[in-house]
């Protein structure tokens, strides 16, 4: 093993560079370990409630902030960037009357896994190239500020939807991080936002869950009243939720940055079962069996089937007013939780209605 004196760091960054690239990762960056410049602002955040049931958000103090807390001995935070949108078109699907809207990074393999194994793998790369080394990989898995460190790692800024947009590549990737206890030298962080005055992201979210910009309410988000929410939605934002089944993209759909997003090259997020074609009443029919069986390895199934039926019969109860579906609907009913019933009473009521409005 080499003196890190001995090294050279800015050689073995291009080398990084080149060996991330080569396994998948359509940029890199490199930031040093403190991030207390957001915990502020993620404090104040937590103090008005935004975060909901995410409790998890809370805990941890200060090593959210620190790397070196976290992982003892950390030195540098490599940052990655993998672009998954795939080719489809999107908006058409929005608020389908009888077709589902699952977010367009669910549909194919839960990208947790694919990533780690990812960075696991780079980490065994910087490992050959300099001897014994110290690295962790994070995937939306740890308190990791993974916004603050892909713009502090120079791959972004956070738009006022709080994603990071990459002026070359839009927002439609997921971020990772790798942990080192090698001192490589940082990238320049990204200083300016290029929002503007631009507040389209704000205006098109269906239920309104922006307090302003940068500042998202999570209990009025659909992404997490479909995913992390656990027990019945409140009724006024049912509505509102109209399709979407798992997850929301109209933020990201309708940002101008997005005409910049590229179609993912890898293979394992295309779309799975036709998940990005499908009637909600197909899906709603699924027993948890099938449930279970078509989402294996992916990020869908950490809604659960309970939570799967709710969200579906809010759909349905937000489309079209079909015998058939009315039907399903009240043949279901006696099979589920009362929690699930109420979300099914909510739309038989909705149907009943726009059935009638539609026969005057």
């Amino acid at each position: 093993m080499q003196p890190i004196a001995a090294l050279d760091l800015h050689a073995l960054r291009d080398r990084l560079v080149e060996a991330a690239a080569e396994l998948g990762f359509a940029d890199v960056g490199i930031t040093g370990i403190d991030q207390s410049a957001e915990q502020a602002r993620h404090e104040a955040w937590l103090a008005e409630g935004y975060h909901g049931q995410m409790n998890y958000l809370a805990q941890h103090g200060d090593k959210r902030f620190h790397a070196d807390q976290l992982v003892p001995g950390t030195r540098s935070v490599i940052s990655v960037r993998m672009d998954y949108r795939p080719e489809a078109e999107t908006r058409d699907l929005l608020d389908h009357p009888t077709k589902a809207y699952i977010s367009r990074y669910a549909l194919g393999r839960d990208y947790h896994k694919l990533m780690r194994k990812r960075l696991t793998a780079l980490g065994k790369w910087l490992e050959d190239e300099v001897g014994h080394l110290g690295y962790r990989a994070f995937v939306d898995s740890a308190p990791v500020m993974e916004r603050a460190i892909a713009r502090n790692a120079g791959l972004g800024w956070q738009g006022k939807h709080t994603l990071i947009i990459n002026a070359q590549a839009g927002s439609w990737f997921f971020l990772g991080e790798l942990f080192t206890d090698l001192p490589l030298p940082p990238d320049p962080p990204q200083a300016t936002e290029h929002c503007g005055s631009c507040t389209r992201c704000l205006e098109v979210c269906p239920t309104q869950a922006f307090v302003g910009p940068w500042v998202l309410d999570a209990r009025k988000c659909i992404s997490y009243l479909t995913i992390e929410h656990q027990g019945a939605i409140p009724e006024p934002l049912r509505a509102p939720m109209g399709n979407r089944i798992f997850g929301c993209d109209d933020c990201q759909i309708f940002c101008p940055w997005t005409k910049f997003s590229l179609p993912t090259k890898e293979d394992d997020f295309t779309p799975r079962h036709q998940l990005d074609d499908t009637e909600v009443l197909a899906l709603f029919l699924w027993d948890e069996a099938t449930f279970l069986q078509r989402t294996e390895g992916m990020a869908i199934r950490r809604t659960g089937y309970e939570n799967w039926l709710r969200n579906t019969a809010i759909a349905l109860g937000n489309g079209r007013a079909r015998p058939d579906i009315i039907a399903a609907l009240k043949r279901r009913r006696a099979e589920v939780s009362l929690m699930v019933a109420e979300h099914i009473d909510w739309a038989l009521a909705q149907l009943t209605t726009r059935a009638q409005h539609d026969s005057e």
